[in-house]
């Protein structure tokens, strides 16, 4: 079994057809548990704002030909269907996708590498005074897809007019039980508490940047902050803030993300928009986050930071815009930290924007049958 480990997705996928021995041994859940190819791979979103609802999506390998082995995916039927889509995490080799079909809010969870998805139904969306926001993450102890679904108060103004005594809405979807449920811990963030929609997972944790609304004379002070989940024992915790983050306004623009296996915050310069400083948190700890660098693009646009390279160096998202607004072009560009060189990737598009997620090989979702929904 260690040296079947050793293999690509692609190779395990033809050993398959070889003997009925090794598809046994392949498609037994110890081995699909197990396994996981460390080559990493980024996956690209484009989405084209003259092509509603059509969004590509590219794989690129992440190693030493970087950006040179990229290949266009083909898209499950299940993804294709999607109304007004949007990625809501990767992780353990699987993006989560949600949007509508035929009026139902749907998920839908694709595994890349072996070009398979399923999709699940998301009932009970709250309405009114309440906000519903999707989360997801891979059980790190049972390599369970995990589906969070969380109901909030809206707006906080509205918190008043909500007893204590009613708690966050809260259900979670597991892909072995193919049902919705409670959680199994109670300890719901506090309903002062709003998330944002970008979530990063690292280690069985689901994390959110969020902010706390606080009633003062005459208003609201917001006082940002971490929300995580873990996955196993499903409980949240909160994780403060350095000072200089967790008062920072506009609290729209902090953005999590992950460089190599630690969590960092994004935070754009409020003095010059065309730069980002790069917090990460060390060994885990709440409030541990250290400035590590700041990402400073004064000739250029800088719009976005979709995401990271192994090597750990940024990948960004630059206009002409403001330069050729007749052309309003985007470019993919690596960023080196120190030096402070951009390095261009051959990746550009007319009105468009990038999304960028990393992803290892994995064995998910191979004993699901092919279009398979789970309607609740």
């Amino acid at each position: 079994m260690d040296i079947m480990k050793k293999f690509s997705v692609k190779s395990l996928l033809q050993l398959r057809s070889v003997s009925k021995a090794w598809k046994s041994l392949i498609d037994s859940s110890d081995f699909v548990k197990l396994y996981s190819n460390l080559q990493q791979h980024l996956l690209l979103r484009y989405d084209h704002q003259y092509k509603l609802d059509e969004p590509e999506y590219v794989s690129i390998v992440d190693d030493h030909t970087f950006p040179e082995q990229k290949v266009s995916l083909a898209i499950p039927k299940q993804v294709n269907l999607l109304e007004d889509s949007r990625t809501i995490a990767s992780s353990h080799g699987l993006l989560c996708l949600s949007g509508f079909y035929g009026g139902r809010w749907m998920v839908v969870l694709w595994n890349v590498s072996i070009r398979k998805a399923v999709a699940v139904d998301v009932p009970n969306v709250a309405g009114g005074k309440y906000k519903t926001l999707l989360g997801f993450g891979v059980c790190g102890e049972t390599c369970d897809p995990k589906i969070v679904k969380i109901a909030y108060i809206d707006h906080c103004y509205q918190m008043e007019s909500i007893p204590e005594s009613i708690p966050w809405q809260v259900e979670v979807f597991t892909l072995s039980t193919r049902a919705w449920r409670q959680p199994h811990s109670s300890n719901f963030p506090r309903k002062s508490i709003r998330f944002g929609r970008k979530q990063v997972v690292l280690d069985g944790f689901l994390y959110w940047i969020a902010t706390e609304w606080i009633a003062t004379d005459g208003g609201f002070r917001g006082i940002n902050l971490i929300i995580s989940f873990e996955t196993t024992f499903e409980q949240f915790r909160e994780i403060n803030l350095p000072n200089a983050l967790a008062h920072y306004q506009p609290y729209r623009e902090l953005f999590i993300s992950k460089l190599r296996e630690s969590l960092v915050v994004l935070q754009r310069n409020e003095y010059h928009s065309n730069s980002f400083f790069v917090w990460m948190m060390e060994d885990g700890i709440p409030k541990s986050f250290t400035k590590i660098f700041t990402i400073c693009t004064p000739g250029e646009t800088l719009i976005s930071v979709p995401g990271f390279r192994k090597s750990g160096e940024p990948i960004i998202e630059i206009s002409t815009y403001l330069w050729h607004p007749y052309e309003d072009n985007s470019w993919l560009v690596v960023y080196e930290p120190y030096s402070k060189d951009i390095s261009d990737i051959g990746i550009s598009e007319w009105m468009c924007s990038f999304s960028l997620y990393s992803y290892m090989e994995t064995l998910l979702l191979l004993d699901q049958p092919d279009l398979t929904t789970y309607d609740i």
